[in-house]
């Protein structure tokens, strides 16, 4: 019935300007809160839905500017044949190159026939739309889409209610199921007046003191009333219309009284089934009411796994069940840019779908860290939480998504991140320096404006506490330790890594006689790393998420004071990209 070849959208809400040219068929739109994906569907929605007069205020203006007009223009294609007609739209089809992007004023051999349908809202708030053509402009013509064309290409919008879809109305999703119309005529009017008549016998009885009263009243004072007044339904209350009639249950329970999630299941099954009649549907927030397993049923119902695409669709999304079902090509991340908005294909590169599979969250957040593995996650968490836990922004207030980069090696933590750099995340590596990646490689990723975070020269996180903490915390490390894997597991893993000559006890008479020699520190960092059999094949003292969060929240993190210069000066650093986040 009809697709969007192109979106431009200037000066509309949170939008200073945005062109766009969407996929012909499930366009889902992501990136962290308020960097506009909801406008973009209302504007298609204002432009081409079935709304006769929708309302505007000044906050409808990108930052309140009423002096430069909102102009909202959708380039359709795959029209029919009667639009193309030029008995129709003559003077107003013109011609789309699908390779280029571009639209032509007329329509030409190799391009797609097309119309221009824009609304425009000036200072006095009232919206007009045309039909966009240089040649009619020039020729002194206007003209709009017929309402009917538009309702047949109006899109059907599933918000958080259903209740518009759920009956015979204008512009519903039922009235699109078949050519049958619902003719509320003969049959229900006489139904009103039955009811009408039915409820008057019996207010008779219930009000015939006051309706005497009426009578006499309006007889003195000479207002023809008749002989009598009767108490009846109002002929306006018991009116029917399209919208009268709705969908019910077998009970006679309408069905507009679904859960939300329920609702939203149905209406974009039956927009499935209406693809006939139109091919166009706007999901905010595919998630809303739906469990993990009803949105990737939902998913399915919009036909993101089949290789033709049987409607376009416009959706939104913060759900990472959502993220792993679609496709890269079906991913769009909406970001605000220097001039305007700009929307980015995901792209299908096997990295690329291979990280929307695995860290979902992460593209669902202006800003990405990509830790080593789960130590560096939960050292970060537990760092972010110490500082929530003094009244200072968190990692997620500041809109930072964590991703633990375990799998492969050092190479490919880089090109995880230089994933989420392409596609212009603002985004940093945090890794052990005990096996570095290629410094050319790396150094490619910096100059990208990528941005890299390691401990000293040979060092994993764990020489880094060992030989950076002050004794006392070395010390706690030491207890935590010994807490979580038992003293057996500790003294045998430090007999180990010095070859049988210093044990656990060795270790602490040391502290006790004065504090910990560089030699013990390097000494217990590599301990520290050592695999414990008891631990359920988890490598080292502290090498899981949850482990590392609490000695970083509870140890690290209280003795900033005595930190070593370099790893305080690395935490620093740290600490001021993530709250530069944004948020």
């Amino acid at each position: 019935m009809a697709r969007i070849r192109r979106i431009q959208i200037k000066n509309f809400r949170a939008i200073k300007s945005l062109n766009w040219l969407p996929s012909n068929g499930i366009n889902c739109l992501i990136g962290p809160g308020d960097s506009g994906k909801s406008t973009i569907l209302e504007a298609i929605d204002l432009c081409l839905g079935a709304r006769r007069s929708p309302t505007f205020t000044d906050a409808d203006f990108h930052a309140l500017d009423v002096t430069t007009p909102i102009v909202i223009s959708l380039t359709l294609g795959d029209l029919d044949e009667s639009v193309k007609s030029l008995d129709s739209y003559g003077q107003f089809l013109r011609g789309f190159d699908a390779k280029t992007g571009l639209v032509e004023d007329e329509p030409d051999s190799g391009l797609e026939t097309v119309v221009t349908l824009t609304i425009t809202v000036g200072t006095d708030l009232d919206p007009q739309w045309a039909l966009e053509s240089d040649r009619a402009k020039a020729a002194g013509v206007a003209r709009n889409l017929t309402w009917g064309d538009r309702t047949k290409m109006a899109p059907t919008r599933i918000g958080g209610l259903g209740e518009a879809n759920l009956a015979w109305r204008r512009g519903s999703v039922l009235n699109r199921l078949s050519d049958e119309s619902v003719h509320v005529s003969a049959a229900l009017a006489e139904a009103a007046r039955e009811a009408r008549a039915s409820f008057g016998e019996h207010a008779d009885k219930q009000l015939g003191k006051a309706l005497d009263v009426v009578l006499a009243t309006a007889k003195s004072l000479g207002i023809p009333v008749g002989d009598a007044v009767k108490a009846m339904l109002d002929i306006h209350a018991v009116s029917f219309s399209g919208g009268a009639i709705a969908l019910h249950d077998a009970n006679g329970v309408p069905l507009s009284g679904l859960g939300v999630g329920s609702t939203r299941l149905l209406i974009a099954g039956l927009q499935r089934q209406a693809t006939a009649k139109t091919q166009l549907i706007l999901i905010d927030e595919l998630e809303h009411g739906l469990e993990p397993h009803r949105v990737i049923q939902l998913v399915d119902l919009l036909g993101a796994k089949e290789q033709v695409p049987p409607q376009q669709a416009f959706v939104t999304t913060h759900s990472p069940a959502a993220l792993r079902e679609f496709g890269g090509d079906q991913l769009f991340v909406v970001r605000r840019a220097v001039d305007g908005h700009e929307v980015t294909k995901v792209g299908t590169a096997d990295d690329i779908q291979g990280t929307i599979r695995k860290y979902p969250e992460a593209f669902l957040a202006p800003s990405v860290i990509i830790c080593e593995g789960a130590t560096e996650v939960g050292f970060s968490r537990g760092l972010s939480q110490f500082r929530a836990g003094r009244g200072k922004p968190s990692l997620e207030a500041r809109g930072v998504a964590l991703v633990d980069g375990t799998g492969g090696g050092p190479n490919d933590l880089i090109a995880r991140a230089d994933v989420f750099r392409r596609l212009g995340y603002r985004v940093a590596v945090l890794r052990d320096d005990d096996k570095p990646p290629d410094p050319a490689i790396e150094g490619a990723f910096e100059k990208a404006k990528g941005t890299v975070f390691h401990w000293r020269a040979g060092y994993a996180l764990e020489d880094e506490l060992f030989r950076s903490l002050p004794d006392d915390d070395v010390e706690k490390l030491l207890t935590q330790a010994i807490e979580l894997h038992g003293e057996e597991v500790i003294d045998a893993h430090i007999t180990s890594k010095s070859n049988g000559k210093v044990s656990l006890s060795d270790v602490r008479a040391e502290r006790a006689l004065g504090g910990y020699t560089p030699a013990t520190r390097e000494l217990l960092g590599r301990a520290a790393q050592v695999k414990s059999k008891n631990d359920k094949g988890k490598r080292g003292w502290f090498k899981s998420l949850g482990y590392m969060e609490e000695v970083a929240r509870e140890i690290v993190a209280p003795c900033s004071r005595g930190w070593a210069p370099d790893f305080k000066n690395t935490i620093v650093d740290l600490l001021t990209w993530i709250d530069h986040g944004g948020g």
